[in-house]
C-alpha cells in the first residue's frame, strides 16, 4: 500500500504544480460535490418536478453515506494529508510537501472517497431518470435521441472525472479511493433502480430504517471499541496534522455524517406522511405546473436561509442533535411545510378572485 499511497502524493504534487490556477475550480468541485447541496438545492427541485426520482435521491444519498461510513470504518483509509509525515516509506530522504486547503482537513478515514460516491450515486440518479423520461417522451429522430443519450452520460462523467481530480488536488484523497468511490456510488444508485418500495413507505417503515441504521453503526462502533478498536482513529490524525485548527471542523467527523443523513431519511418519512403533503402534493393543485414552480422558488429561498443556521459546536453531543434536527426539518419544510403555505396561499387568491 505503501507505493499506491506515494503514487497518489505523487499525483496530488503534479496537479498542485501544474494546475495552481485551477485551484478556484477544484474547490468550488468539491464544495458542489458534497451531500449537502442534494438535500438543499437538488432534491426539492427533483421532488417537485417529479416526486419520484426526489424520493430516490434522498434514499440513494443517505444509504450511500451510510455505506461509505462503514466502509471507512472496515477499511481505515489513509489520507494523503496525513499519511506524508506519518509514513516511513520515504527513509531518510525528503518528505514531499504537499499544499494544505480549508476543505482538506476532513477527520473520518480516507476509503472510500465520500464525495466521489455521494456525486456519482446522486447523478447517475439523474442522468436515469433523465434518459427514462427521453424514452418515454421520445418524438426525435433516433440519431438525435442517441446524441441526447451521449451528451448525458458524457457530462456524468465529466463531473465524476472533475470530483475526482478536484479531491485528489486537495490532498483529501488518493486516486484510489476517489475511484473506488465512484463505482460504490453507482452501484447504489443501480440497486435502487430495482426497489419500488421506498416510494410508498409508510411512516413506520421509515422510523425502523432509520433506527436500524443508527443502531447498527452505533453498536459496530461500540463493539470494536470493547474490542480495543478505535473507530475514530482518524479523527486525532486530522488535528495533529492539519496545518490550522479552524480547518479541523466537528460536522466532519462520522458521528456528524451518520446523524445528518439519518435526520434527512426521518424528516422524508415523516413529510409524506404528513396532512400537509396529502392536501398540498397529492390534491388537485399539486399537478399544476405555476404550483410545482412557486414551491421551488420558495423551498430554495427558505432552505438557503435554514442552511446558514449552524448549530454551536462547543458541545458535542448538543451538535449532533441539533444537527439530525435542522436535518431532519428540510424535507419535512420541502415536501410538507412549503407547499401547503403555497397551495394555501394560491386557494385564497382564487377565492379573491370569484
Amino acid at each position: 500500500m505503501d507505493f499506491i499511497h506515494s503514487s497518489g502524493v505523487q499525483m496530488t504534487r503534479y496537479l498542485q504544480e501544474h494546475y495552481q490556477g485551477s485551484q478556484g475550480w477544484f474547490l468550488f468541485i468539491s464544495f458542489a460535490a458534497d451531500l449537502r447541496n442534494t438535500f438543499f438545492i437538488l432534491f426539492p427541485i427533483w421532488f417537485h418536478l417529479c416526486e419520484a426520482v426526489g424520493v430516490k435521491l434522498i434514499w440513494v444519498a443517505v444509504i450511500g453515506d451510510w455505506l461509505n461510513l462503514v466502509f471507512k470504518w472496515i477499511l481505515f483509509g489513509q489520507r494523503p494529508y496525513w499519511w506524508v509525515y506519518e509514513t516511513s516509506y520515504y527513509g531518510n530522504a525528503s518528505t514531499p510537501v504537499i499544499q494544505q486547503f480549508p476543505v482538506t482537513c476532513e477527520t473520518g478515514p480516507g476509503s472510500p472517497s465520500g464525495h466521489a460516491m455521494g456525486s456519482a450515486g446522486v447523478y447517475y440518479v439523474m442522468v436515469t431518470a433523465l434518459l427514462s423520461t427521453l424514452r418515454q417522451h421520445r418524438r426525435s429522430p433516433f440519431q438525435q435521441h442517441r446524441c441526447l443519450r451521449g451528451v448525458l452520460w458524457m457530462s456524468f462523467w465529466g463531473v465524476q472525472l472533475s470530483v475526482c481530480l478536484s479531491r485528489i488536488f486537495l490532498a483529501a484523497h488518493f486516486p484510489h479511493q476517489v475511484i473506488t468511490g465512484v463505482v460504490s456510488g453507482m452501484a447504489v444508485a443501480e440497486a435502487f433502480r430495482h426497489i419500488h418500495a421506498i416510494y410508498d413507505a409508510s411512516f413506520r417503515r421509515y422510523l425502523g430504517i432509520t433506527l436500524f441504521l443508527f443502531s447498527f453503526a452505533l453498536g459496530f462502533y461500540l463493539l470494536l471499541k470493547a474490542l480495543s478498536v478505535d473507530l475514530l482513529w482518524s479523527v486525532e490524525k486530522a488535528k495533529r496534522w492539519c496545518e490550522r485548527p479552524e480547518w479541523v471542523h466537528i460536522d466532519t467527523t462520522p458521528f456528524a455524517s451518520l446523524l445528518r443523513n439519518l435526520g434527512i431519511l426521518f424528516g422524508l418519512g415523516l413529510a409524506l406522511n404528513s396532512q400537509m403533503y396529502l392536501e398540498s402534493c397529492k390534491g388537485k393543485m399539486g399537478q399544476q405546473l405555476p404550483f410545482r414552480l412557486s414551491c421551488i422558488a420558495a423551498s430554495l429561498l427558505l432552505l438557503h436561509l435554514f442552511d446558514s443556521f449552524k448549530p454551536p459546536a462547543k458541545v458535542e453531543l448538543l451538535f449532533y442533535v441539533l444537527s439530525f434536527c435542522k436535518s431532519a426539518a428540510v424535507p419535512v419544510a420541502a415536501a410538507g411545510l412549503i407547499p401547503y403555505c403555497v397551495a394555501q396561499l394560491i386557494g385564497r387568491q382564487k377565492e379573491k378572485l370569484l
